[in-house]
């Protein structure tokens, strides 16, 4: 695997069988071990930055849960950021919902396209910066018109999360499909992460869902722990798959602006729950009762919102 993935990576691959090999992957379904190797190289292509930070956190998902719902984990990753825990947010633009988290947060007034030193110091003195894929994975040229061309999920749909340009310590994954949640921890584990936590919510969401039970694999350093929950057993109120439904970009902007602004509902209930388990993973509480408070917080008490000020600011800055 990882002497395919290198001459794919490296340009120096076919095309027609680059296609064949991909859909042949497919079919068969990638082991954990070719998931691994396929990350490793592709690591190694990245334009990677350092960080100060001994705890960097990520909340990337792999998206393409066509559920289209608002953009959850990057609300998340700035109420984590909030609450004081550095965040390499890593993503592109849309796979599936109506706008990515790079369509967001330029909307948002964020500078996208800068240096990777500039990414680097953002990360480093603002706490949280945004690892815009395209810029970082220049090598993905080789493949991308190629995944256009095939239309359907290939082993590059995880493995963008797995190829963090910060080498973030911690992370929290969504995948789109219940059956990637124990390998796709399992590759964690086997790619160095101190800690991570992979979910699936059962209404097919790639985040932790509050409208049921969420399907949970968390490596703890150590061992593999699988497991459910469901937003009662937290003490939040079930929602309706409808009260998270995102929209256009400009009512995707309205909903994160509001969320980070106090409103209150199911959708700032999601939020509050998925950063209490990235707070958790992360190692900023022991508890999710401590993670909601201190999301909460991160949010009542302006933080989250800060942090976004801060980082556009930062962006724009020469």
């Amino acid at each position: 695997m990882e002497e395919v993935m290198d001459t794919i990576m490296s340009g120096e691959a076919i095309k027609e069988e680059v296609a064949s090999f991909l859909l042949a992957l497919r079919e068969k379904g990638p082991t954990v071990a070719e998931i691994t190797g396929a990350a490793r190289i592709m690591r190694r292509f990245v334009v990677g930055i350092k960080s100060n930070h001994t705890v960097v956190l990520d909340t990337c998902g792999t998206g393409g849960d066509k559920s289209g719902t608002f953009n959850i984990s990057t609300c998340t990753a700035f109420v984590v950021a909030g609450a004081g825990v550095a965040v390499a947010k890593h993503g592109n633009r849309s796979v599936s919902g109506k706008c990515g988290s790079a369509d967001i947060l330029e909307g948002l007034g964020v500078k996208l396209d800068i240096p990777a030193e500039r990414v680097e110091q953002c990360l480093n003195e603002v706490g949280i910066a945004f690892l815009f894929a395209q810029r970082h994975h220049p090598a993905m040229k080789n493949v991308a018109a190629i995944r256009k061309e095939l239309g359907v999920e290939t082993i590059f749909n995880v493995l963008g999360p797995l190829t963090n340009p910060a080498q973030a310590t911690h992370q929290m994954i969504g995948v789109y499909h219940r059956r990637l949640v124990e390998p796709m921890a399992r590759v964690l584990s086997n790619l160095g992460l101190r800690k991570a936590l992979v979910v699936h919510g059962s209404d097919g969401l790639d985040e932790i869902t509050t409208t049921g039970p969420t399907h949970f694999c968390e490596y703890n350093g150590v061992d593999l722990l699988s497991y459910d929950i469901s937003p009662e057993e937290i003490g939040l109120p079930v929602a309706s798959p409808e009260e998270l439904k995102g929209g256009d970009l400009d009512e995707n902007l309205r909903i994160f602006r509001a969320i980070l602004d106090g409103e209150q509902g199911p959708r700032r209930d999601i939020v509050l729950l998925n950063a209490a388990y990235a707070l958790y993973i992360s190692e900023k509480v022991t508890s999710i009762e401590d993670g909601l408070r201190l999301a909460a917080a991160s949010v009542d008490d302006g933080k989250a919102r800060a942090k976004l000020e801060a980082l556009k600011e930062f962006t724009h800055a020469e």
